[in-house]
């Protein structure tokens, strides 16, 4: 069971940052201190904590529904209707690593009328490694990259960092994947791609010609790539409908993949050297909980209003 997300005043009086928050990610947790209790209308400026302190003045105690950590973020959702998902963003900037906790709207903010990238992918010119069984390579001549010829492990197309496959892509046209599919080679194909760091299936056609196909039934394709996705979901079956866009998409995502590995995979080691929270404490019980627990011992207590201080005492007793 996922610990409760803490909010609590920070002790350090002197502090810039006048709260602590405990981040129910890996074994025991995290404790940062911020600026604010939640990012309604900017970016809050996070710093790690020492640790949790042993008697907290805790302002907010919320369940969660999931807390993970994503590459460089921790993503955080809470069980509530309103200000329930946030991100916790490990980077560096002037040369030093920060930590940043933002929402949904304020990240929109920070990058109002973003424009697509138009020419190198993700700022990068990239060395793109063929496999040298490729028949029929795309050269890239329209984008920002040189091409090499060598054997990949898995995929087609690569990117190589310090010697390291980071990247592939498995580039096929539909009759190609159909054919790899109805023979039994997709499911080795993509156990092989998911060994990668980073991978997808790239098929140069729309989705819609799997059911236009007549030499087979088109449900068994599509039940068996919706089973092939399932099986490995971290491989992307990309219908890019032209050889072309195919190309292009299979740059842009090399790009993507090779700038996560170069910023946010050693900005992400920042959340491993944080110091571990100490055990969070129980919660305390609630009105309804002493409640329920004073007619059981059969201790007479109102439907509503505050608790008479007989029925607290009796109840801390029993504990």
């Amino acid at each position: 069971m996922i610990d409760d997300f803490v909010i609590a005043r920070n002790p350090e009086e002197e502090s810039t940052l006048p709260y602590l928050v405990r981040i129910p990610v890996g074994p025991f947790g995290i404790v940062l201190k911020v600026r604010d209790t939640w990012p309604r209308t900017a970016k809050v400026y996070c710093h790690p904590a020492v640790d949790w302190p042993s008697d907290p003045q805790v302002i907010e105690r919320v369940p969660v529904r999931s807390c993970a950590r994503r590459g460089a973020a921790i993503d955080l959702v809470l069980d509530r209707g309103r200000e329930n998902r946030s991100q916790f963003v490990f980077t560096k900037a002037r040369g030093r690593e920060m930590i940043f906790w933002q929402s949904a709207r304020t990240a929109k903010q920070a990058r109002p009328n973003v424009a697509v990238p138009t020419q190198r992918a993700s700022g990068h010119t990239l060395e793109i490694m063929v496999d040298s069984h490729e028949r029929y390579p795309w050269r890239f001549s329209a984008q920002q990259a040189t091409t090499v010829r060598r054997a990949l492990t898995a995929g087609d197309y690569g990117v190589e960092v310090d010697g390291q496959l980071i990247a592939s892509v498995e580039r096929k046209s539909l009759a190609d994947l159909v054919g790899t599919l109805t023979g039994g080679k997709l499911r080795y194909l993509l156990a092989a791609l998911a060994d990668i760091p980073r991978s997808a299936l790239v098929v140069e056609d729309r989705y819609s010609g799997v059911f236009k196909l007549d030499r087979v039934r088109p449900a068994i394709v599509a039940e068996g790539l919706a089973e092939a996705q399932v099986r490995f979901p971290e491989v992307p079956i990309v219908f890019c409908e032209t050889r072309p866009l195919a190309q292009e998409w299979t740059y842009r995502f090399l790009g993507a993949a090779l700038d996560h590995h170069l910023t946010d995979d050693p900005a992400g080691l920042l959340t491993d050297s944080l110091p571990a929270a100490s055990p969070l404490a129980p919660a305390p019980p609630t009105t309804a909980e002493i409640r329920a627990w004073a007619r059981e011992q059969g201790l007479e207590v109102a439907d509503k209003g505050r608790l008479r201080p007989e029925v607290l005492a009796a109840f801390n007793a029993s504990r």
